[in-house]
């Protein structure tokens, strides 16, 4: 027997610290986040209690949605063995041990024995606060606290009660409160497999493996178990809520059965004699005793096994303890109902099998829509299902799997199938169905009768379903869908198009309506064609409240023709000859109408047209069946730059016409002077102006976008200054558009100087400023393959960034494209540059020893390396971040020789990591 222990403890030994170096390992690559609590809390807690402030749920407003020991907290809560303040937790404050024996005695369901003044029954050097006296004083005699260790005298150098309480000692009171003493003493002498193990208190390391073993506690990063360490609120909550599967203790308040119903905000629970109904609310808990996570109503399925803690008819926590169903299925064919219908027959082989029924059974049809037991028809199919937790084995459910269908149903239409002529519905129980729809179907939406086509996914809907086959859908609820036709009319509240099939529909707009017209930079209604004979075929988007939300032109009659030379022109008949790139004579009748263009000193009208129109001038002009709509002198060609020849370039316009002209006299490029056509780039996007006499090209300005830095900002004289290889160039914020990377609009007093804008400009021209968001922190995930990387900035938000394949990584004045060449942990400061390629700048690092702070300098001196190292003080950023893992520390924490990595940027400290 000797023998067969030995090798037993040798066992649980080496497993034990198997597992704890496999748990070391697994968060050194960040997969442990449900190992354990303790584990959690050590990096988490702060952060937990940070964004508590902003996401207030459950039972306490410092404890957020998803923070790692929320199911822990809400169950203990429930059970009232934890208790709040003002409605907080706290859960990253450390616990003292007399609220650990507390805690622990609630636990154990012996804390309303603890009675009387207990003042005479401690020691004198025993320090306890008054109110925890009773407890720790019924601690000792249920022997959770052993005497001979907390009153020894070397234990009574500082207030026992206040005293923080390590994680050694709560693993002791663990043992103890299970009544597992004899479990610690058995594994006293095994090592406990943490690198830390010789830390370990005389004593405690029993008890250590003991919890280690029955998964009450764990080690943390680096396989230690730091065991005097302080324990958190958060991490005793965790550590109790998990001793509760080895505890004898029976809570009043808890109970375990069948989750039978859960609808109308309660659940009700079948618990073996009878059911409860406990109401559910907001701050009902939802958990799994499968994971660490909370889950929604909806994951708990019906007839599973839960358990509830509430009081007072309320559920406080609830959780689903094994998610397999209770249940039991009969699968057969039909046969027929009894008069009295509260039986009904299948039928098979060896006979026809009775079943008996009641008001609570439900019968549905195979997409789960309520049905009447009347309708089945006989030789349908029907799958019965019966409960097995009762022993009554009661029929809940009748469901017809095959036969012939015919209702009248509200649903969503979730796809549609024009080729099949087939619609899928989910209904009103979340099951999908699927019908074709008979000839002659009716399809409508507020009175108005739809198309087939026009139907879409998402919408809500009542359909009718006869023999198998839809005859008609109801859209009651219309998402985003489209329609075309003619635009015939348009005016400043509806649309009027004619449909294919030649019928007229009018739409009313929506309050803001995009327009969408192909080679047109921004359109607008003005520039629509409706027309009885000659309007633009438009597409029209409908909102779910079938208002028009955008207009595309999908195809429109009007003829444009570029760069015709004039003829002659007629004052008294207003009849314009011209000559074609066909090289063809056409004739246009100008009219009232007739929008007249010119970007020349003179604004055109009918009666002074004539004196532009002379023999050879060039011009645009845009008709509409035997109307001209538009005539414009050419003034200016815009295009991409194509070649440069001897004395000419060629120019490609938007239409797709080549031109060939001469070269210009001036060449415009922001932020450069004294240019040539050769600084002109083939296929960069220009705009050539011509003179009045359309013969010289006098400046060629050149579109541009770059990026560059701020050297200043005026907001009294509302101007900016950006940095370019030519120096600083003023810009005057009224003349260009201000917006942020989502092309937001902001003000001028947004920017500041050193950040990067975007700069687009025509030409000397600035025409519009975009800020580029600027990213530093560290680097937390870097994926090659994907192109993707992740940083950390200094508030702990982590922002993901997806290069496309363009990235530049910059570090010590070097330059890689290999996104590879990052670190994990580095630091660096990201951006898109103007042409989308993501900027990696690398930020240096030194690691030094650090010797003073100079606050008026706003430095900090660290220690010299040699006698003639002049680097040593360090200018501090306003927003200097300085830490310690994840606690952020003050400047004036830091002491003489702590060691400290100091990361700049521009040679100013931004971050500084206390080692």
């Amino acid at each position: 027997m000797s023998g067969l222990n030995n090798n037993n403890h040798y066992s649980k030994g080496y497993m034990r610290k198997a597992v704890s170096v496999l748990l070391a390992g697994a968060m050194a690559l960040g997969g442990a986040e449900a190992v354990l609590a303790d584990s959690a809390a050590a990096g988490n807690t702060a952060v937990a209690a940070t964004t508590a402030a902003t996401t207030k749920t459950g039972v306490f407003t410092d404890v957020s949605s998803g923070f790692w020991a929320e199911k822990h907290i809400y169950k203990l809560a429930a059970q009232e063995i934890i208790l709040g303040s003002d409605g907080k937790f706290r859960p990253g404050d450390p616990v003292t041990q007399q609220e650990a024996v507390l805690m622990a005695l609630r636990f154990m369901k012996l804390d309303e024995q603890a009675t009387g003044a207990a003042s005479t029954a401690l020691p004198t050097g025993f320090n306890v606060s008054n109110y925890y006296k009773p407890y720790v004083v019924l601690a000792f005699q249920r022997n959770v606290l052993d005497k001979a260790t907390e009153m020894a005298p070397g234990n009574l150098k500082t207030a026992w009660g206040t005293r923080k309480a390590t994680r050694e000692w709560v693993a002791e009171l663990l043992i103890r409160a299970l009544g597992k003493t004899s479990d610690a003493q058995t594994v006293s002498s095994e090592p406990s497999g943490f690198a830390d193990d010789a830390k370990i208190s005389a004593g405690k390391r029993g008890y250590i493996n003991a919890a280690i073993d029955l998964g009450l506690t764990n080690g943390l990063s680096g396989n230690m178990f730091n065991p005097l360490g302080e324990v958190t609120r958060a991490q005793l909550a965790t550590f109790f809520s998990r001793a509760e599967a080895h505890s004898a203790a029976v809570y009043k308040n808890t109970a375990s059965g069948i989750a039978t119903d859960m609808k109308d905000g309660k659940i009700t629970l079948y618990s073996g004699a009878s059911s409860a109904v406990y109401s559910l609310n907001s701050r009902t808990g939802y958990f799994s005793s499968a994971a660490e996570k909370a889950i929604s109503l909806s994951d708990i399925p019906l007839f599973t096994k839960v358990t509830v803690i509430g009081k007072n008819g309320a559920a406080s926590y609830v959780e689903l303890t094994d998610p397999k169903p209770q249940v039991e299925t009969i699968q057969g064919t039909f046969a027929r109902l009894s008069a009295s219908g509260n039986k009904l027959w299948l039928k098979n082989a060896d006979g026809y099998p009775e079943y008996a029924f009641d008001n609570a059974t439900s019968f549905v049809d195979a997409a789960g829509g309520s049905i009447a037991a009347s309708s089945i028809s006989e030789d349908s199919t029907v799958v019965i299902t019966r409960e097995t937790f009762t022993g009554q084995n009661k029929i809940l459910k009748v469901q017809v799997t095959s036969g012939v269908v015919n209702k009248a149903v509200s649903g969503t239409l979730k796809s549609l199938d024009l080729t099949a002529k087939t619609i899928t519905f989910t209904n009103a129980s979340g099951a999908d169905e699927t019908f074709k729809w008979a000839d002659g179907a009716l399809f409508s939406y507020q009175k108005a009768i739809l198309l087939p086509s026009e139907l879409k996914a998402g919408s809500a809907v009542n359909y009718k379903v006869v023999n198998n086959l839809i005859t008609s859908v109801e859209v009651t609820q219309a998402v985003e869908r489209t329609v075309q036709g003619m635009l015939t009319d348009l005016n400043g509240s509806s649309v009027v198009y004619k449909k294919a099939d030649g019928t007229r529909g009018v739409q009313l707009l929506a309050a803001s309506t995009a327009i969408v017209i192909p080679g047109y930079a921004k359109p607008s209604t003005a520039d629509l064609i409706a027309d009885a004979t000659y309007g633009d075929t438009v597409e029209l988007t409908l909102n779910g409240s079938d208002q028009v939300t955008k207009i595309a032109v999908v195809s429109r009659q009007l003829k444009q023709m570029f760069g015709t030379s004039v003829v002659s022109y007629n004052v008294k008949t207003r009849l314009l000859t011209v000559m074609g790139s066909d090289n063809q004579a056409h004739v246009y009748q100008l009219d009232e109408n007739t929008k007249l263009i010119n970007d020349y000193d003179i604004m055109p009208t009918l009666s002074n047209i004539a004196s532009m129109l002379t023999e050879n001038r060039k011009l645009n002009i845009s008709t509409l069946g035997s109307r001209t709509l538009s005539l414009e002198v050419v003034s200016k060609y815009e295009g991409t730059l194509t070649s440069v020849n001897a004395g000419t370039l060629m120019l490609k316009t938007a239409d797709g016409r080549s031109l060939t002209l001469p070269l210009p006299t001036n060449i415009e490029i922001f932020g450069r002077t004294g240019l040539s056509i050769a600084d002109v780039p083939v296929g960069s996007a220009v705009t050539a102006l011509l003179t009045a006499s359309q013969d010289v090209l006098t400046t060629l300005k050149v579109k541009t976008a770059q990026q560059l830095q701020l050297a200043y900002i005026d907001t009294a004289n509302n101007k900016l200054g950006v940095k370019t290889p030519g120096g600083i160039i003023d810009i005057y914020a009224a003349s260009v558009a201000l917006t942020d990377e989502a092309g937001q609009t902001i003000k001028l007093s947004d920017l500041k100087a050193g950040d990067y804008v975007n700069v687009s400009a025509l030409g000397s021209s600035p025409q519009s400023i975009q800020s580029v968001r600027l990213t530093t922190g560290q680097v937390t995930a870097i994926d090659a393959a994907a192109g993707t990387l992740s940083i950390k900035d200094f508030t702990g938000a982590v922002q993901a960034f997806g290069t496309g394949g363009k990235v530049k990584i910059i570090r010590d004045n070097t330059t890689s494209a290999a996104l590879g060449s990052l670190s994990l942990s580095e630091r660096a400061e990201v951006r898109k540059d103007a042409e989308g390629t993501t900027i990696v700048r690398v930020l240096p690092v030194k690691s030094r020893d650090f010797s003073s702070y100079d606050a008026s300098g706003g430095r900090i001196v660290v220690k010299r390396e040699t006698l003639d190292d002049e680097n040593y003080r360090f200018l501090l950023a306003p927003n200097v971040y300085i830490h310690q893992g994840d606690t952020t520390l003050s400047v004036q924490s830091l002491k003489e020789n702590d060691k400290i990595a100091v990361y700049f940027n521009n040679n100013v400290v931004v971050e500084i990591v206390k080692q």
